[in-house]
């Protein structure tokens, strides 16, 4: 069975996009809002993580405008939402629970941000036996400056070590027209060294 997880799609995000920081895809809510629709429309599951600092002046705090959900990731009645502390929505929380819980196997991932938290759940579903697909225009990206980093060569990269050896990697259209992937196989991961 599969289940659609958007990831962190919160205010805080929308901030950061209008602020004018450097990112890729800051159209990903449009995309996630059409396959969370499709989702719907299927008869499958929607799942909503969410990011919930602990300390009061984190922008995801419970009490911040940052964590309220974007407009692209408002549960629906009846659809599971799911508050997370790490980096991965899968290791801290109830989702893990849920999804073996519903006997669901396949995970579409969308949200954000792709090198940290939808990065780190893509992996941890691998190493723990799911079947993911990554939506990669439906991810959002941003820069590190600090670092010297570009929006897009961070971005490329992750898509790039995930698709490699840990998921599935598609578009938006490809996902639509087909309905959803289904898994070919696990992943081994064979090109870890």
């Amino acid at each position: 069975m599969e289940a659609l997880i958007i990831i962190d799609m919160q205010m805080e995000m929308q901030r950061r996009m209008d602020s004018g920081a450097e990112c890729v895809n800051a159209d990903a809510p449009e995309r996630i809002a059409a396959i969370a629709a499709h989702f719907r429309q299927t008869g499958r599951q929607v799942l909503h993580v969410r990011h919930s600092g602990e300390d009061p002046a984190s922008p995801f705090h419970p009490d911040a405008a940052g964590h309220v959900p974007m407009p692209c990731a408002q549960a629906m009645e009846g659809e599971a939402v799911f508050q997370k502390r790490t980096s991965s929505a899968l290791a801290s929380g109830d989702l893990q629970a849920h999804l073996k819980r519903h006997g669901i196997t396949d995970l579409v991932i969308t949200g954000a941000v792709a090198g940290f938290c939808v990065n780190s759940t893509a992996r941890q579903a691998a190493d723990q036996g799911f079947a993911a697909t990554v939506v990669r225009d439906a991810v959002i990206g941003f820069a590190l400056p600090e670092a010297g980093l570009s929006a897009r060569t961070i971005f490329d990269v992750t898509m790039a070590l995930l698709e490699a050896d840990f998921t599935q990697v598609t578009d938006t259209s490809a996902l639509l027209a087909v309905g959803a992937p289904q898994a070919v196989g696990r992943p081994d991961h064979s090109a870890i060294t």
